[in-house]
């Protein structure tokens, strides 16, 4: 009787001593000594200027870091961008981690196609929707190779844009005009909830019409060509991204109407151009941050795999404070920032690995504007 309990217990320790190496190697590098090396299935075009910002970023970071990083983009062709993950999937020498963004909805698919792989996946700038989540799981939970999750705070950065725009009216009723995004992508959907929430704050204003401007310039200007003709009382101007903006203020000047006097426009981006139109005056509000987004999703990647979970610092899935309102000084300083080779930043003083004492990354604008 002892000796068949003696084994039960030996048994019982093998399996827990086993489950630990199993956890252990799952945090280590796929090669010890080797560069961890990522891919960010970039859902934008080469030539956009966020998406290049963005990714510029992450390089920074990753080159500070010692990380290998290669971006492919998708061309806003979400057929184009699982064709890449597929041809990624095929490689010889895959990643360790592949950073993907919910563009479209094609999270799930993603997660199916690498169910099988070894390859770490990371969701980026927006993950899977509260619905797809119901059907999929969660990180770490039905795809256990999906460890994690870093989006901004999408629906507060609709909600500050909306706010500080209606604030130009002092309280006195207004019309306005807004443009969303892709119709139904997380982004475009969270930052249109943020502004029914200040709308909902301000019966004094009322939205005439909200149209889908697919976070293009030309789209949003043949839009606004007939809004603004068809809704001659509008003042203010919501706009989901910076793009659309500057598509909505073509038509106004075609139309007459001054931005900055006339018309009120918010804006949401870091594009030098949209900086430039802040401090001008042209733009009334600002609203910017994400771009540093993947930046810190590097440095995230490059603890976890030096054995530092970052679900010990914050959490595995974070949804980071970025988004703030920029004044003109703070653009301008924004601006002289982003030119700066590096961003003037070392990765390394965010990273837990050189300050082991971090509980919490804490992740935000306020370096880039120091």
């Amino acid at each position: 009787m002892i000796r068949h309990l003696i084994g039960i217990i030996t048994l019982v320790l093998s399996c827990a001593a086993a489950l630990q190496a199993h956890a252990a190697r799952e945090r280590q590098p796929a090669a010890a000594g080797t560069a961890p090396s990522a891919v960010f299935l970039n859902p934008g075009y080469s030539t956009e200027p966020f998406w290049v910002t963005y990714s510029e970023f992450m390089q920074a970071a990753a080159d500070d870091l010692g990380m290998q990083l290669q971006v492919i983009y998708g061309e806003r062709d979400a057929k184009r961008l699982l064709g890449n993950a597929r041809k990624l999937l095929e490689s010889p020498q895959p990643p360790d981690y592949l950073l993907f963004v919910n563009e479209e909805y094609v999270g799930p698919e993603l997660l199916r196609l690498f169910a099988g792989s070894r390859i770490k996946l990371f969701s980026l700038h927006s993950t899977l929707t509260p619905e797809q989540q119901q059907i999929v799981g969660g990180t770490r939970e039905r795809y256990r190779n999906w460890i994690g999750s870093l989006v901004p705070n999408d629906e507060e950065a609709g909600y500050l844009m909306a706010k500080a725009l209606i604030a130009k009216r002092a309280g006195q009723p207004a019309s306005m005009l807004a443009f969303s995004g892709v119709r139904h992508t997380p982004s475009a959907s969270l930052r249109e909830q943020g502004l029914q929430r200040a709308l909902a704050e301000h019966p004094e204003i009322k939205l005439e019409q909200l149209v889908h401007g697919q976070w293009a310039r030309q789209r949003a200007y043949e839009q606004a060509q007939q809004l603004l003709q068809r809704y001659p009382q509008v003042r203010l101007v919501w706009s989901a991204n910076d793009e659309m903006a500057f598509g909505a203020m073509r038509a106004a000047r075609e139309l007459g109407r001054v931005p900055g006097k006339d018309l009120s426009f918010s804006a949401l981006n870091n594009s030098e151009e949209v900086l430039q139109a802040r401090i001008s005056g042209q733009l009334c509000v600002l609203v910017g941050g994400h771009f540093t987004l993947g930046g810190w999703a590097m440095v995230m990647l490059h603890d976890y795999h030096a054995g530092q979970d970052f679900a010990a610092r914050g959490g595995k899935d974070r949804v980071a404070p970025l988004f703030r309102l920029l004044d003109a000084k703070q653009s301008a300083r924004l601006g002289k920032r982003i030119k700066v080779p590096g961003y003037g930043l070392d990765f390394r003083t965010f990273s837990a690995v050189y300050r082991p004492r971090i509980t919490d990354y804490g992740f935000s604008l306020k370096p880039l504007l120091q």
